[in-house]
């Protein structure tokens, strides 16, 4: 176990966890390898962050199996409501605190550390939990959610990671996954980041569960393409991404008991053929955005692109709550009657026993022409829901 505020780099004294924590962390990884040659016991090591304000000049690279760096408290606090205060003189503290990573990169890289290894086998149990990674700071304005900056990459194939008690704050992708396999993302604060949790390339047996979770309008709270057996449930996510949940080309996926608010259309966002999904037991808020710095902002979507927008094959959408309080003065397009649930492709889909509050007359489900079996059971009345194809069942709602 390595205490990093306890490390010296060997040939540079002065260079400590204070001054650059991420050149400290690479030096405890070189040590680690050194110690621990043999291909048969390569039990990995454990680097703790101790509470405290930790700049991050340099890049952390990991490359080695079984590594936990951990801290003492996530340390999240709203740089948002900070930099939109006209007056925080009075406040007792304006930045995140616990084990504080400020990520500066004056190295040129945008990564707070990035995880990649070539060769076999592919990286295997490595944990990030209990510290605060803090962007510091967006540009060209703070309401922008751009920055370039990374805090944990994760660039080549891994399995069993785990990311838990962290906190992401004001970084333009938070927390980025290529080839994940039984990867664990859970109890975190991922919020005011550009993109919270991305799955890119492919995945397989992901959990994200239990986070608090906000994007920014210009990204995406979760992103997954070509997944397999995704699991998201028990997150409270909250405005204002431009999708809560987007997948893409993504198959046996599961989206479950989860609370989710949002400002603008596409809360749930389908790309490509996706097929054999669950939405299954949620609570769908759909209201206007309310901050006023950033009023005029949003993704480019209007509201007859659905709360969720379905496309593939026997998904089934079931026994979710949907609460739609927007004032008719910002639908759009004007005068529009605006769509919960669009099934706008794919074949088999299944609609059914899902609960409709809303402030205006909407469309409950709308199915385009080109959907084939779709079945809608007691998920609207003959007003509410609206069908452009004659290849489909339909129960009202009594």
């Amino acid at each position: 176990m390595y205490d990093v505020t306890a490390w010296t780099i060997p040939g540079h004294p002065n260079v400590t966890a204070y001054t650059d924590i991420g050149a400290v962390m690479n030096s405890i990884i070189a040590d680690v390898k050194a110690k621990q040659p043999s291909q048969a016991s390569k039990p990995g090591a454990v680097i703790y962050i101790p509470p405290g304000d930790y700049s991050l000049k340099t890049r952390v690279v990991i490359d080695v199996s079984y590594l936990q760096i951990k801290g003492s408290g996530h340390g999240f606090a709203s740089l948002s409501i900070r930099y939109n205060t006209a007056d925080t003189s009075g406040w007792h503290e304006i930045w995140p605190g616990a084990s504080h990573i400020k990520l500066e990169n004056t190295d040129g890289n945008h990564e707070a550390f990035l995880v990649s290894r070539a060769g076999a086998p592919r990286l295997s149990s490595i944990e990030f939990r209990d510290f605060c990674i803090d962007g510091l700071g967006f540009t060209p304005t703070q309401n922008s959610y751009t920055n370039g900056k990374v805090g944990i990459r994760i660039a080549s194939d891994n399995d069993s990671f785990k990311v838990a008690g962290m906190g992401f704050v004001y970084l333009e992708h938070a927390l980025v996954n290529n080839g994940a396999d039984a990867f664990d993302v859970t109890d975190n604060f991922i919020a005011e980041c550009g993109s919270c949790v991305e799955l890119t390339g492919a995945s397989q047996a992901v959990k994200v569960s239990n986070n608090l979770i906000g994007a920014g309008f210009v990204g995406f709270s979760i992103f997954a393409e070509n997944a397999e057996g995704l699991l998201v449930q028990g997150n409270n996510i909250f405005p204002r991404g431009r999708s809560v949940v987007h997948l893409k080309t993504s198959n046996r996926c599961s989206i479950t008991a989860n609370r989710f608010q949002g400002f603008y259309p596409g809360m749930i966002d389908f790309e490509g053929v996706n097929k054999e999904n669950l939405i299954a037991s949620n609570h769908f808020r759909r209201v206007p955005e309310g901050f006023p710095p950033l009023q005029g902002s949003n993704n480019g979507k209007d509201d007859l692109y659905g709360v969720i927008h379905l496309l593939g094959d026997n998904n089934m959408v079931s026994t979710n709550i949907f609460t739609f309080d927007v004032p008719s003065a910002a639908i759009t397009p004007s005068g529009a009657t605006p769509t919960i649930i669009l099934v706008a492709g794919g074949d088999g889909n299944f609609i059914s026993n899902n609960h409709f509050v809303t402030n205006v007359a909407t469309k409950h489900v709308v199915l385009d022409g080109s959907t084939t079996n779709t079945k809608v059971l007691d998920s609207g009345t003959a007003d509410q829901v609206q069908a452009f194809t004659t290849n489909y069942a339909f129960r009202p709602t009594p």
